[in-house]
């Protein structure tokens, strides 16, 4: 393969094809930054207004890093991976306050930053400064197995650092930023993951797999293991016309957002015996347990849940914050000014509807 022709080929397409996305209209550090964490496990479509409300709120690094947790976590509030959020948050105050508002310009030095990784780094360094740098990503992945026919799990640590190498070697002197866009896009809306459209794809006559008649057998997918499964409760506590609501750890899953207390059910508890000792717990609260309210299904990354959710009374004791990072009791209509993970919105939105 003649690698400087592959690459005229891709971005030529590129300059035709590319999507009208907010985030290529401005390439200022700040918002390649922004959009690449957004995008991180996240589909550009599910992005895109969520990068339109950031960027309103906060249109710099500086707005950013001067705003509370509490107010970045909830802007984010169903996007997911909340992790990043705080990292997001962390990073805009270390570049702020400790960079002197100056992004690291190396891949080195942005791999430094809270939540960027050698992916994330490489977007940002080719994208924002002209580096030349490659990256790796899912779509970036799947492209490479098909143009070389590369039949290991991508996956696998061995195949990983050979296509690095390999992303590495194809880029253009100079051109890093716009080859690895273009890369990116072409595996997002041509070399897709089922039914690839190689009848429109500007590299098919250079690609291995489609000359073999792979396009569809590649890449290479070891069946995945099955999820896990969990029961989980929560309890919706009211008193004097309010409910009480936590905010979990700052450090676990899901860190900073709010919640109906309550926790995961443990072998040979019922659910109302898991209740009662996850409130006791976390808030030193004794509680009476009632009717079910919702059941909400849910799957993550790694691992599925039924969360039940009960309304339920306090019986004794004042609220504590042991395993919890703090509480409130706010009215109905406050709890649009939490953010909630995506299973205690469906509490609301129930509780809501039954009024």
């Amino acid at each position: 393969m003649d690698r400087s022709i592959f690459a005229h080929k891709l971005i030529r397409w590129f300059d035709s094809n590319a999507r009208d996305l907010p985030w290529r209209r401005n390439r200022a550090p700040y918002r390649v930054w922004l959009s690449e964490m957004m995008l991180q496990q996240t589909q550009v479509d599910t992005v895109v207004p969520y990068f339109k409300r950031f960027t309103a709120r906060f249109p710099n690094l500086k707005s950013l890093a001067d705003a509370p947790l509490d107010e970045v976590l909830k802007l984010w509030e169903g996007l997911g991976y909340y992790a990043r959020a705080r990292n997001l948050h962390r990073a805009a105050q270390i570049v702020s306050r400790e960079l002197k508002g100056r992004f690291p310009k190396t891949v080195e030095g942005l791999m430094r930053l809270p939540g960027v990784g050698r992916y994330t780094a490489g977007a940002i360094a080719s994208l924002a400064f002209g580096v030349d740098a490659p990256v790796l990503d899912g779509n970036v992945s799947r492209v490479l197995c098909r143009l070389f026919a590369i039949r290991r799990d991508p996956r696998e640590s061995k195949t990983r650092a050979a296509l690095w190498s390999l992303a590495e070697s194809l880029l253009p002197e100079g051109r890093a930023g716009r080859f690895n866009e273009a890369l990116m896009e072409l595996g997002a809306t041509v070399c897709t993951p089922r039914a690839p459209r190689c009848d429109v794809c500007p590299l098919a006559s250079m690609c291995e797999a489609r000359r073999r008649g792979l396009e569809s057998r590649l890449p290479v997918r070891h069946a995945k293991k099955t999820l896990p499964h969990y029961d989980v409760t929560a309890a919706v506590i009211r008193r004097n016309g309010r409910v009480l609501i936590a905010q979990r750890p700052y450090e676990g899953m899901l860190g900073g957002l709010w919640e109906f207390p309550g926790g995961k059910r443990e072998a040979g508890e019922s659910l109302e015996e898991c209740l009662k000792r996850e409130i006791r717990e976390e808030l030193r609260l004794e509680i009476a347990v009632g009717d079910r309210i919702v059941i909400v299904q849910h799957a993550y990354t790694h691992f599925r849940i039924t969360l039940h959710a009960f309304e339920c009374r306090a019986v004794s004791g004042k609220p504590k914050p042991i395993g919890v990072a703090d509480f409130k009791w706010v009215r109905m209509s406050e709890l649009d000014r939490y953010a909630f993970a995506v299973t205690d919105r469906k509490i609301i939105q129930r509780m809501k509807a039954e009024g």
